[in-house]
Formats: structure tokens, sequence, C-alpha cells
């Protein structure tokens, strides 16, 4: 393997890591869509946005990294599907912006739409995110409708490399059986994992109680899309690229991919471990509120191994059921050996903008809030 061919593998983990890290903090969204079933009390709903306020830039500026990581490494990958299925990522965008807004606005004194409309945006962007998220990374599995055709570049008068072959541009993902089940599985992970946060995070007995007793539901829920998803995938006919470059079909592909990489198989492997055990030991030991960590790590592992499987093997990541041809691979549409290079030495900063952000959260997390706290500091409170 080249020195470029690293390059492009590296890029496509720290991608691969990326996501997982956005589908963790998805917990923040999750949480919002339980403000009024969870929260039977003003006061409940209060610690329940109060508790996700605090950590909503997180999941914001991640997905915004994803976007920027994507952009650098993968330039055609970002052309295609942001400027291609454009419906599908503006609806999760606007969804972020009502986000922001609700935060901001919400306990405004005088606000024209209400503390109860905020909440209700801040519903609507917990479900709209983790779905289309989830639909999208399903893509990579499933493949989608764009064709590519670079000569077009020199073209002065059409210099578009690629096209969408749809007219919906990306709403037409949600039409496919595979997508809608990871998708509607990463909702549900989303709300466990912003329960899991709850009782770690929130004081209050009454809510922790309920958190307690609705969580076996979501979870077997969760489990029944996520399973379904990926035993699909595992005998579906997938995508493969030949020695030659050219793109093919292959019989349980993603199977193989699982036999032919075991650590990215353990990996994966050991993150539905970890998310199962944060669940578990949260419904079977009730002093225990560590949770989110186990699940958290746990849904880190498990994505960032499900992409791997999608991109590495000789893996388009990217697949075009219009087009076989104009599948995307780490090859064909990756940025100059420069570019990949200069990137990789910028990319060790990483670590100490992640050993920030768990300091920050830690003294953020010091202790639980409680409905106390929050009168005291009402004028700092969402």
């Amino acid at each position: 393997m080249s020195t470029y061919e690293i390059l492009q593998h590296y890029w496509w983990a720290i991608i691969s890591l990326l996501g997982g890290l956005l589908v963790f903090l998805f917990f923040v969204q999750g949480g919002n869509t339980m403000i009024f079933s969870l929260g039977k009390t003003e006061e409940q709903r209060r610690l329940i946005v109060n508790s996700t306020g605090n950590k909503w830039e997180f999941t914001f500026t991640t997905l915004v990294t994803f976007g920027g990581a994507a952009f650098a490494s993968f330039p055609l990958f970002y052309s295609t599907s942001f400027g291609g299925a454009y419906w599908a990522w503006m609806i999760i965008l606007f969804s972020f912006v009502l986000q922001a807004v609700s935060y901001e606005f919400q306990n405004k004194i005088g606000n024209l739409l209400g503390t109860k409309t905020y909440r209700i945006f801040l519903t609507i962007n917990g479900v709209i995110g983790p779905l289309f998220v989830g639909v999208a990374v399903a893509s990579f599995f499933t493949g989608s409708q764009f064709i590519v055709n670079k000569t077009n570049f020199i073209e002065s008068q059409m210099p578009v490399i690629s096209q969408w072959a749809n007219p919906l541009h990306g709403l037409e993902l949600v039409e496919v059986l595979n997508n809608l089940l990871l998708g509607v599985a990463v909702l549900f992970l989303s709300r466990i994992l912003g329960m899991l946060y709850f009782v770690n995070n929130i004081k209050d007995v009454d809510l922790e109680k309920h958190i307690r007793k609705n969580l076996p539901i979501e979870t077997v829920i969760f489990l029944i899309f996520f399973l379904g998803f990926f035993v699909r995938i595992l005998r579906s006919i997938g995508f493969t690229a030949m020695p030659s470059g050219e793109i093919a079909m292959e019989p349980y592909k993603y199977f193989h991919n699982m036999i032919a990489m075991p650590v990215v198989s353990i990996i994966f492997i050991v993150g539905v471990i970890g998310v199962l055990f944060g669940i578990l030991g949260t419904i079977y030991n009730k002093s225990f509120n560590k949770g989110i960590w186990y699940s958290g790590i746990g849904t880190v592992l498990t994505v960032f191994g499900l992409l791997l499987l999608a991109g590495y093997n000789n893996t388009p990541y990217y697949p075009s059921t219009t087009d076989l041809q104009s599948s995307l691979t780490l090859q064909n549409s990756c940025s100059s050996f420069f570019t990949l290079k200069v990137m990789s030495w910028v990319s060790i900063l990483v670590p100490i903008v992640l050993a920030y952000i768990f300091y920050v959260w830690r003294k953020m997390n010091a202790k639980q809030i409680d409905i106390d706290e929050l009168k005291q500091n009402n004028e700092e409170s969402y």
C-alpha cells in the first residue's frame, strides 16, 4: 500500500470517527424528543431542556466538522452528496437552526411564540436530525441515484462533475427500507442515550423512575430496527471495486468485509456490547448512573466500525444505483496527495481538542442539576 493509499484510509477513518462522535452526541436531540413525554411537570421540562442545553453546541460543532473534513479529504463525495441530495441535508440543517433559535429565545421575556412553541421546535429537531442522518449513513450501503462525469470539469458551459438523477434530490432515500430501518434505529438510540444522560445529569427522583421504566421499551424498539438493518445488509448484494477500478456487484459483500477485516469486526462488536452494557446496567441496577459513558463510547465504536465496513476492503463507500461506474471509492474521490498530507499534520491537534472538550464536559457535569439550582440561576438558564 502506497503512502497516498494510507492517507486515503487514514482520512476515511477520521471521518468515520467523527460520524461515531456525532451519533453519540445525538443524545441531545434524543433527549429533546422527550421533553413532553418524560417531563410531567413544568419543573421537569425545564430540567430536561437545561440538561441538553449545556451540550447542544457540541453536536452542532461536530456536524460542521464532519462536513468540513469530508469537503477537504473527499471533495467529490461532498459535492455529490451535499450538492445533489440537498433537500435531505437542508432539512437537517434547518432543524439545527430551529434548535439554536429555540434555546436562545424560549425563556426570553416577551417572546412572541411562547415557550411551548420553542420546545416543539426542539422536539422537531430531535426527530429529524437523527432520522435523516441515519438514512444518509445507510445510503453508504444501499446507494444513491447520481452520475459522475469528470470530463465535464473542462467544459466551460457546464463544469459540473456530478449530477443527481432524481428530482427529489435526497428525499427519495426515505423510500428505501434499509435506509428507514437505520434511520429509525438511530432515532431510538438517540432517545436511549438521552435518557441515560438524564439519569447521570439530572437530580429528580420521579423523572429517574420514569426513565428507568421506559428504557426497556425504547431498547427493544431500537434493537428490532438496528438488527433488521444489519442482518439485511449482511445478506444483501453489495458493491465492490475490482483491481482494474471497475465497480461490480458482489453477493454478501459486507459479510465478506467483516471476515476480511477482523479488527474492524472486533471494534464493531465491542461497540455493540458497550451500548448494551450501559443500557442493561441502568435497567437492572437502580444505583447505576454511568450508563451514558458505556453506551456513548459503545455508540462511537459501533458507528466507527460500521463506516469502516462501508469504505475499506475495496468497497465503494458511496455507491451509485443509477450508474454503477459512477460509484465513489476512497481512490477516485479523494483530494490530492499534498492536501491529505498537510491535513494529516493538522489532525495531530485533534487529541488536544478532544482533551479540552473532555475537561470542559467534566467541569460542567461536576454535579447533577436540580430545580433549586435553576431557580437560583434563573437568568442564565433556558
